[in-house]
């Protein structure tokens, strides 16, 4: 098996994978530090602390995500 062979859907520099990656990278980004923690802390009753936390954490996640796009020049 090539090296092109094994990339198939993963490859990033597929549409489909760009705009998929570019997509979880704004929901963690907007997502992450508002509505996670507010389903967590009032939904599921989870400590507030713990689902801050937990936003914060995805918010770092998402900005990542999108500084590895960035840097790979998947998105421009």
């Amino acid at each position: 098996m090539t090296e092109d062979e094994s990339a198939g859907m993963f490859d990033v520099n597929s549409k489909f994978m760009r705009t998929a990656l570019l997509i979880v990278a704004v929901l963690l980004i907007f997502a992450g530090p508002t509505y996670f923690p507010y389903v967590l802390s009032n939904i599921l009753n989870v400590d507030y602390v713990a689902s801050i936390v937990v936003g914060i954490v995805l918010l770092v996640a998402g900005i990542g995500l999108l500084w590895f796009l960035i840097r790979k020049k998947v998105i421009v």
